[in-house]
């Protein structure tokens, strides 16, 4: 298998790529990783780390090409393996493609995975790493152009189907689901809906979901919206604004990173419109979804309601609507509505009726030669 895996700078996706490659290996596969932008310093020892960018477009095109051409030589036929690269670049040479078509359909990848991670964090690295010239505007900007002229790119080599977005996360989580996704083919993709700004103050909820996010990614290769998740800097802005607070600082990765407010206050709507349109594409590129529905402690009233946001709602009518297999965990005691039944393929009423469900149903094959995935 041959994947090409994208993504701006500021993602550490080195480090990154050689922890899947490792978990893949666990799992019995072996892949070869080649990272195209430290064999493009090889080739170019006079340029200084960090500034191969600021090269002209056509030295760094010849570089590129060069690199493709190894990697091309090197990789036979049956060789798994695992590009590291990108689609586009966006310097002080504007926005400019990062690919030449020739190489890549001589590569012939089977997958492109674009991988996406908070934009406070690709700043902080960025900063850390010595380049201060950009935004959290651009930064987002950079994300979605990465995200479709690899889309594109893909379906121009190999057609529809072989392309994902996959948000790198915090820990190991989000690199043994690439290993997974790439070494355990087996395994069906799966969506995970469920309320996220309902339930922050619920600690008892906070367990059930984390609960039934555990079981279910024991089973599948799942695609977490969590994993990317940008709403607290809309919360974090917003209360520095009410307090008349010029600056806001995060802790990310042990290290105290400032923000100017208005800056982040200027990227709120870019936040929610490419949450609203990146979870929808998670659900396509998957194969189910699987949403849980917890119950809300009662109110005053007495009565306990669904935890049901109107983002699951949608995500669960997107999904029906793109013909995939929908199943609900519903929690709450009062009956399901209409809008979700109808939606749904089966309903379920806790996570562990769901996974016997799933292990009776040929949903989740046992592994090649008895190995395990977990």
């Amino acid at each position: 298998m041959r994947v090409v895996v994208t993504g701006q700078v500021g993602l550490d996706k080195k480090d990154f790529l050689q922890r899947a490659v490792a978990a893949a290996e666990q799992m019995g596969r072996r892949y070869r990783l080649f990272n195209v932008g430290d064999r493009m310093y090889a080739e170019a020892p006079d340029v200084p780390p960090g500034r191969i960018l600021e090269l002209p477009p056509s030295r760094l095109n010849a570089l590129r090409r060069s690199v493709f051409k190894d990697l091309l030589a090197e990789a036979s036929a049956g060789d798994d393996i695992v590009v590291n690269t990108h689609a586009t670049f966006r310097w002080r040479h504007g926005l400019f493609y990062a690919f030449d078509y020739d190489q890549m359909k001589a590569l012939n990848a089977d997958l492109y995975v674009t991988l996406v991670d908070n934009v406070d964090r690709v700043h902080a690295r960025l900063v850390r790493d010595g380049h201060t010239e950009h935004t959290l505007k651009d930064l987002m900007v950079w994300r979605e152009e990465e995200i479709l002229a690899t889309e594109l790119l893909a379906n121009l080599v190999r057609g529809h189907g072989r392309f994902c977005v996959l948000a790198r996360g915090n820990g190991d989580s989000s690199a043994r689901t690439l290993a997974r996704l790439i070494a355990a083919s087996h395994l069906k993709t799966a969506y995970l809906s469920y309320p996220m700004s309902h339930v922050a103050h619920h600690g008892q909820l906070l367990a059930e979901i984390e609960h039934f996010r555990g079981q279910v990614k024991r089973h599948f290769v799942c695609f977490d919206p969590a994993d990317l998740d940008e709403k607290y800097l809309a919360r974090e802005a917003l209360g520095a604004a009410e307090q008349g607070r010029r600056f806001l600082t995060r802790n990310i990765d042990g290290a105290e990173v400032t923000f100017e407010t208005a800056e982040v206050l200027g990227i709120l709507g870019d936040i929610d419109g490419q949450i609203y349109a990146r979870d929808f594409k998670l659900i396509d590129q998957s194969e189910l979804t699987i949403a849980f529905i917890p119950q809300l402690p009662a109110g005053p009233d007495g009565h306990a309601r669904p935890a049901i946001s109107s983002g699951v709602e949608r995500e669960l009518q997107h999904a029906h609507e793109a013909a995939k297999e929908v199943f609900v965990i519903w929690r709450p005691q009062a009956e399901p509505s209409p809008f979700i039944t109808q939606t749904a393929n089966r309903v379920f009423r806790s996570t562990d009726e769901a996974v016997r469900f799933f292990l009776t149903n040929n949903y989740v094959p046992p592994p090649p030669s008895g190995r395990l995935f977990e």
